[in-house]
Protein backbone atom coordinates (compact mmCIF):
# COMPACT_ATOMS: atom_id res chain seq x y z
CA UNK A 1 0.00 0.00 0.00
CA UNK A 2 3.12 2.26 0.58
CA UNK A 3 3.29 3.21 -3.56
CA UNK A 4 -0.28 3.48 -4.24
CA UNK A 5 -0.36 6.07 -1.05
CA UNK A 6 2.39 8.17 -2.32
CA UNK A 7 1.14 8.27 -5.75
CA UNK A 8 -2.06 9.25 -4.28
CA UNK A 9 -0.38 11.98 -2.54
CA UNK A 10 1.67 13.38 -5.31
CA UNK A 11 -1.71 13.88 -7.46
CA UNK A 12 -3.91 15.21 -4.58
CA UNK A 13 -1.27 17.70 -3.90
CA UNK A 14 0.00 18.97 -7.42
CA UNK A 15 -3.09 18.09 -9.23
CA UNK A 16 -4.70 19.94 -6.59
CA UNK A 17 -2.28 22.77 -7.36
CA UNK A 18 -2.17 22.69 -11.08
CA UNK A 19 -6.33 22.79 -11.40
CA UNK A 20 -6.18 25.73 -9.18
CA UNK A 21 -4.23 27.52 -11.38
CA UNK A 22 -0.46 26.96 -10.28
CA UNK A 23 2.14 26.90 -12.30
CA UNK A 24 4.29 23.63 -12.21
CA UNK A 25 7.55 25.09 -13.86
CA UNK A 26 8.01 27.01 -10.82
CA UNK A 27 8.13 24.11 -8.70
CA UNK A 28 10.18 22.37 -11.15
CA UNK A 29 12.63 24.77 -11.90
CA UNK A 30 13.81 25.33 -8.47
CA UNK A 31 13.28 22.05 -7.38
CA UNK A 32 16.49 20.50 -7.62
CA UNK A 33 18.19 23.46 -5.83
CA UNK A 34 15.79 23.24 -2.95
CA UNK A 35 16.19 19.92 -2.73
CA UNK A 36 20.26 20.10 -2.61
CA UNK A 37 19.70 22.50 0.39
CA UNK A 38 17.31 19.91 1.83
CA UNK A 39 18.37 16.62 1.52
CA UNK A 40 22.20 17.85 2.19
CA UNK A 41 21.38 19.43 5.16
CA UNK A 42 18.99 16.12 6.52
CA UNK A 43 21.78 13.57 5.58
CA UNK A 44 24.34 15.67 6.70
CA UNK A 45 22.55 16.01 10.61
CA UNK A 46 21.83 12.72 10.11
CA UNK A 47 25.55 11.89 9.67
CA UNK A 48 26.42 13.94 12.80
CA UNK A 49 23.67 12.94 15.31
CA UNK A 50 24.31 8.89 14.86
CA UNK A 51 26.72 6.54 14.98
CA UNK A 52 27.66 5.32 11.99
CA UNK A 53 26.04 1.28 12.96
CA UNK A 54 23.17 2.41 13.34
CA UNK A 55 23.28 4.90 9.72
CA UNK A 56 23.98 1.48 8.44
CA UNK A 57 20.61 0.04 9.38
CA UNK A 58 18.40 2.73 8.09
CA UNK A 59 17.91 0.55 4.64
CA UNK A 60 16.52 -1.82 7.25
CA UNK A 61 14.40 0.41 8.31
CA UNK A 62 13.06 1.06 4.71
CA UNK A 63 12.63 -2.41 4.34
CA UNK A 64 10.47 -2.72 7.15
CA UNK A 65 8.14 0.48 6.23
CA UNK A 66 7.72 -0.85 2.76
CA UNK A 67 7.10 -4.74 2.91
CA UNK A 68 5.78 -4.73 6.51
CA UNK A 69 6.23 -7.28 9.32
CA UNK A 70 7.91 -10.48 8.32
CA UNK A 71 6.21 -12.37 10.82
CA UNK A 72 2.87 -14.08 9.27
CA UNK A 73 0.40 -16.76 10.08
CA UNK A 74 2.64 -18.77 8.50
CA UNK A 75 5.38 -18.02 11.21
CA UNK A 76 3.41 -17.73 13.60
CA UNK A 77 1.75 -21.44 13.81
CA UNK A 78 5.84 -22.77 12.92
CA UNK A 79 6.85 -20.70 15.89
CA UNK A 80 3.69 -22.69 18.26
CA UNK A 81 4.52 -25.30 16.84
CA UNK A 82 8.23 -25.38 17.70
CA UNK A 83 7.47 -24.68 21.21
CA UNK A 84 4.81 -27.29 21.65
CA UNK A 85 7.08 -29.37 20.53
CA UNK A 86 9.73 -28.80 22.75
CA UNK A 87 7.62 -28.25 26.04
CA UNK A 88 5.64 -31.89 25.39
CA UNK A 89 9.52 -33.05 24.84
CA UNK A 90 10.78 -31.89 28.43
CA UNK A 91 7.20 -33.05 30.23
CA UNK A 92 7.89 -36.06 28.72
CA UNK A 93 11.57 -36.94 28.82
CA UNK A 94 13.16 -34.00 31.10
CA UNK A 95 15.26 -31.18 30.78
CA UNK A 96 18.20 -33.41 29.46
CA UNK A 97 16.65 -34.03 26.45
CA UNK A 98 16.20 -30.57 25.42
CA UNK A 99 20.25 -30.03 25.18
CA UNK A 100 20.58 -31.98 21.80
CA UNK A 101 18.01 -29.40 20.69
CA UNK A 102 19.50 -25.80 22.19
CA UNK A 103 23.26 -26.69 21.86
CA UNK A 104 22.86 -27.01 18.13
CA UNK A 105 19.49 -25.48 16.90
CA UNK A 106 20.43 -25.79 13.21
CA UNK A 107 20.50 -29.44 13.63
CA UNK A 108 17.80 -30.29 15.97
CA UNK A 109 15.13 -32.80 14.68
CA UNK A 110 12.39 -30.75 16.08
CA UNK A 111 13.35 -26.99 14.47
CA UNK A 112 14.47 -28.47 11.24
CA UNK A 113 10.71 -29.47 11.12
CA UNK A 114 9.83 -25.42 10.78
CA UNK A 115 12.69 -23.96 8.77
CA UNK A 116 11.03 -20.34 8.58
CA UNK A 117 11.90 -20.34 12.15
CA UNK A 118 15.52 -20.66 11.80
CA UNK A 119 15.84 -17.09 9.50
CA UNK A 120 14.75 -14.81 12.64
CA UNK A 121 18.01 -15.75 14.94
CA UNK A 122 17.44 -13.60 17.91
CA UNK A 123 14.10 -15.56 17.58
CA UNK A 124 16.45 -19.04 17.96
CA UNK A 125 18.33 -17.63 20.14
CA UNK A 126 16.32 -16.31 22.45
CA UNK A 127 14.07 -20.12 22.81
CA UNK A 128 17.65 -21.78 23.51
CA UNK A 129 19.19 -19.14 25.75
CA UNK A 130 15.58 -19.56 27.79
CA UNK A 131 16.00 -23.51 28.02
CA UNK A 132 19.88 -23.45 28.20
CA UNK A 133 19.09 -21.52 31.78
CA UNK A 134 16.22 -23.53 32.41
CA UNK A 135 18.65 -26.61 32.25
CA UNK A 136 20.97 -24.71 34.77
CA UNK A 137 18.52 -24.28 37.41
CA UNK A 138 16.90 -21.35 36.76
CA UNK A 139 13.31 -21.94 37.14
CA UNK A 140 11.22 -19.90 38.92
CA UNK A 141 8.39 -18.08 36.11
CA UNK A 142 8.69 -14.68 37.10
CA UNK A 143 12.49 -14.30 37.19
CA UNK A 144 12.63 -16.18 33.33
CA UNK A 145 9.70 -13.58 32.37
CA UNK A 146 11.78 -11.05 33.75
CA UNK A 147 14.79 -12.31 32.01
CA UNK A 148 13.19 -12.57 28.59
CA UNK A 149 11.49 -9.36 28.78
CA UNK A 150 14.88 -7.67 29.01
CA UNK A 151 16.28 -9.41 26.19
CA UNK A 152 13.08 -8.60 23.95
CA UNK A 153 13.16 -4.98 25.37
CA UNK A 154 17.14 -4.73 24.04
CA UNK A 155 16.43 -6.12 20.99
CA UNK A 156 13.69 -4.16 19.98
CA UNK A 157 15.69 -0.71 21.37
CA UNK A 158 18.37 -1.76 18.50
CA UNK A 159 16.21 -2.52 16.19
CA UNK A 160 13.73 0.61 16.50
CA UNK A 161 17.40 2.81 16.75
CA UNK A 162 17.50 3.52 13.09
CA UNK A 163 13.81 4.67 13.03
CA UNK A 164 14.20 7.49 15.32
CA UNK A 165 16.33 8.99 12.82
CA UNK A 166 13.10 9.13 10.44
CA UNK A 167 11.79 10.83 13.32
CA UNK A 168 14.57 13.49 13.60
CA UNK A 169 14.71 14.26 10.27
CA UNK A 170 10.98 14.77 9.56
CA UNK A 171 11.15 17.19 12.53
CA UNK A 172 13.87 18.62 11.30
CA UNK A 173 13.03 19.06 7.61
CA UNK A 174 10.45 21.86 8.15
CA UNK A 175 13.07 24.18 9.98
CA UNK A 176 15.89 23.45 6.75
CA UNK A 177 13.34 24.38 4.31
CA UNK A 178 12.73 27.63 6.19
CA UNK A 179 16.03 27.68 5.68
CA UNK A 180 16.53 27.13 1.74
CA UNK A 181 13.85 29.75 1.71
CA UNK A 182 15.35 32.31 3.69
CA UNK A 183 18.74 31.90 1.34
CA UNK A 184 16.06 31.99 -1.68
CA UNK A 185 14.99 35.42 -0.80
CA UNK A 186 18.78 36.73 0.30
CA UNK A 187 19.38 35.51 -3.40
CA UNK A 188 16.14 37.47 -4.69
CA UNK A 189 17.18 40.65 -2.48
CA UNK A 190 20.22 40.57 -4.34
CA UNK A 191 18.26 41.20 -7.90
CA UNK A 192 16.06 43.92 -6.36
CA UNK A 193 16.92 46.26 -9.28
CA UNK A 194 15.18 43.02 -11.66
CA UNK A 195 11.17 43.92 -12.68
CA UNK A 196 8.41 42.56 -10.59
CA UNK A 197 7.60 39.64 -13.24
CA UNK A 198 11.10 38.38 -12.47
CA UNK A 199 11.60 39.29 -8.90
CA UNK A 200 7.86 37.14 -8.38
CA UNK A 201 9.47 34.12 -10.30
CA UNK A 202 12.54 34.52 -7.88
CA UNK A 203 10.44 34.26 -4.37
CA UNK A 204 8.24 32.15 -5.61
CA UNK A 205 10.79 29.71 -6.11
CA UNK A 206 12.36 30.78 -2.75
CA UNK A 207 9.12 29.75 -1.39
CA UNK A 208 9.68 25.96 -3.00
CA UNK A 209 11.91 25.52 -0.20
CA UNK A 210 9.39 25.77 2.30
CA UNK A 211 6.99 24.08 0.65
CA UNK A 212 9.33 20.74 0.26
CA UNK A 213 10.70 20.77 3.15
CA UNK A 214 6.69 20.88 5.38
CA UNK A 215 5.89 18.09 2.29
CA UNK A 216 8.79 15.74 2.44
CA UNK A 217 8.53 16.11 6.54
CA UNK A 218 4.86 15.20 6.65
CA UNK A 219 3.83 13.39 3.86
CA UNK A 220 7.08 10.99 3.39
CA UNK A 221 9.57 10.64 6.01
CA UNK A 222 6.96 11.29 9.32
CA UNK A 223 4.56 8.56 8.01
CA UNK A 224 7.29 6.14 6.61
CA UNK A 225 8.55 6.50 10.48
CA UNK A 226 5.23 5.52 11.64
CA UNK A 227 5.25 2.76 9.83
CA UNK A 228 8.44 1.49 10.26
CA UNK A 229 7.44 1.74 14.26
CA UNK A 230 4.19 0.06 13.61
CA UNK A 231 6.13 -3.20 11.96
CA UNK A 232 8.71 -3.54 14.90
CA UNK A 233 6.00 -3.18 17.43
CA UNK A 234 3.72 -5.74 15.77
CA UNK A 235 7.29 -7.46 15.00
CA UNK A 236 7.82 -7.48 18.84
CA UNK A 237 4.85 -9.52 19.92
CA UNK A 238 6.15 -12.76 18.24
CA UNK A 239 9.15 -12.52 20.57
CA UNK A 240 6.35 -12.21 23.48
CA UNK A 241 4.63 -15.42 22.38
CA UNK A 242 7.63 -17.38 23.06
CA UNK A 243 7.71 -15.77 26.39
CA UNK A 244 4.14 -16.76 27.23
CA UNK A 245 4.42 -20.17 26.19
CA UNK A 246 7.91 -20.73 27.90
CA UNK A 247 6.57 -18.92 31.37
CA UNK A 248 3.03 -20.95 30.70
CA UNK A 249 5.18 -24.17 31.16
CA UNK A 250 7.50 -23.27 34.08
CA UNK A 251 4.07 -22.84 35.87
CA UNK A 252 3.09 -26.31 35.39
CA UNK A 253 1.04 -25.60 32.27
CA UNK A 254 0.06 -28.73 29.82
CA UNK A 255 2.00 -28.57 26.97
CA UNK A 256 -1.40 -27.99 24.64
CA UNK A 257 -2.41 -25.43 27.18
CA UNK A 258 1.02 -23.25 27.14
CA UNK A 259 0.18 -23.58 23.34
CA UNK A 260 -3.28 -22.08 23.56
CA UNK A 261 -2.09 -19.21 26.17
CA UNK A 262 0.30 -18.72 23.21
CA UNK A 263 -1.73 -19.00 20.64
CA UNK A 264 -4.75 -16.45 22.04
CA UNK A 265 -1.83 -13.97 22.23
CA UNK A 266 -1.21 -13.76 18.54
CA UNK A 267 -2.45 -10.70 16.65
CA UNK A 268 -5.76 -11.01 15.46
CA UNK A 269 -4.90 -11.16 11.41
CA UNK A 270 -2.38 -13.56 12.04
CA UNK A 271 -4.11 -15.52 14.60
CA UNK A 272 -4.85 -19.78 13.90
CA UNK A 273 -8.22 -21.07 15.01
CA UNK A 274 -7.79 -23.61 17.76
CA UNK A 275 -9.02 -26.54 15.66
CA UNK A 276 -6.34 -25.62 12.81
CA UNK A 277 -3.53 -25.74 15.22
CA UNK A 278 -5.12 -28.88 16.83
CA UNK A 279 -4.83 -30.49 13.50
CA UNK A 280 -1.36 -29.30 12.37
CA UNK A 281 0.05 -30.11 16.43
CA UNK A 282 -1.57 -33.77 16.17
CA UNK A 283 0.66 -34.95 13.29
CA UNK A 284 4.01 -33.88 15.15
CA UNK A 285 6.74 -35.86 16.04
CA UNK A 286 9.17 -34.62 19.07
CA UNK A 287 11.60 -37.19 18.43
Amino acid sequence: MVPIGIIFIMVCVFGGYMVSGGKIEIILEAAPHELLTIVGAAIGLTIVGNKLSVIKKLGYIFKKAMKGPAFKQDEYKDLLCTLFLLCKLIKSKGMIAIEQHIEKPEESTIILQFPSLLKDHFAIDLICDTLRTMTMGMENPHQIEDLIDKAIEKHHHEAAAPAHILQTMADSLPAIGIVAAVLGIIKTMASIDQPPKILGAMIGGALVGTFMGVFLAYCFVGPLYNKANQTLEEEQQFYFIIRDVLVAHLKGAAPQVSLEIGRSNVPSSYQPTFLELEEVTSNLKFE
